[in-house]
């Protein structure tokens, strides 16, 4: 079969990130893999490496490069803020709450995406807000599933413990009640990239006298369902 596109550079260069794929090579590994002559492999590599497609190892071979996780990174956020908007209105509709959904940025958390209730009292929180890592069920997801080192320091000053974090990972959703705005409870679910890896939380957020002080028994069905949607958009990329 001939995959030629009829660039006789880019074909190669997809040949040397196909071979890759497969693991670190050095130059003699990835000439043997690309049946490329040892010159033309080199000057391949060392491009991509300057453009940081290619990389690197503390052994000095080739590996894949942080650019490609880059892009396949901002290439999933637009597959997950695509589907976001259907996905969070249907909850919205379903609990009669506010939702959004929250990406991990440092020791911050941001709304990314939000469907707002259309009246009574207003409870959303804004696509753009920056919301603290410390308090809130969102924050319990994006920080339950970290490496154990990561997780222990995103608990320093936190208004949940590891033991509320162990439960979270249990039931699979969070719930919070005046934890980061007096008198606002929430339900917060994950939202895992094609690795299986949390990248985002959906959520739902209203006064307690609605959500009551229970608010998981009353939406964490929901909240999880929508995360799972969002999780099988990713893995799938059928925004259907």
């Amino acid at each position: 079969m001939d995959n030629s596109s009829g660039v006789g550079v880019l074909d190669k260069a997809a040949i040397v990130l196909g071979a890759l794929e497969a693991g670190p090579a050095t130059l003699a590994q990835l000439v043997a893999a690309t049946h490329l002559a040892r010159p033309t492999a080199h000057r391949l590599a060392v491009a991509l490496e300057h453009h940081r497609f290619v990389a690197r190892d503390m052994q000095g071979r080739f590996v894949l490069g942080p650019r490609l996780a880059e892009l396949a990174s901002a290439a999933g956020e637009d597959r997950l803020l695509a589907a976001a908007g259907s996905v969070l209105l249907a909850l919205r509709d379903h609990t009669g709450e506010s939702a959004q959904l929250f990406r991990r940025q440092s020791d911050q958390r941001i709304c990314v995406a939000a469907a707002e209730k259309q009246m009574g009292l207003r409870d959303s929180i804004p696509v753009g807000a920056t919301l603290s890592m410390l308090a809130g069920s969102a924050a319990q997801v994006l920080l339950a599933w970290e490496e154990p080192d990561r997780l222990h320091r995103g608990l320093h000053g936190a208004k949940f413990t590891a033991t509320i974090l162990s439960g979270v990972r249990r039931r699979g959703w969070a719930q919070s009640v005046s934890e980061r705005e007096v008198g606002v409870a929430s339900v917060s679910a994950p939202v895992r990239g094609p690795s299986g890896r949390v990248i985002a939380a959906v959520s739902v957020s209203g006064p307690i006298e609605r959500m009551t002080r229970q608010p998981g028994r009353l939406h964490a069905n929901a909240v999880m369902a929508a995360a799972n949607r969002l999780s099988d958009v990713l893995r799938t990329g059928d925004n259907s």
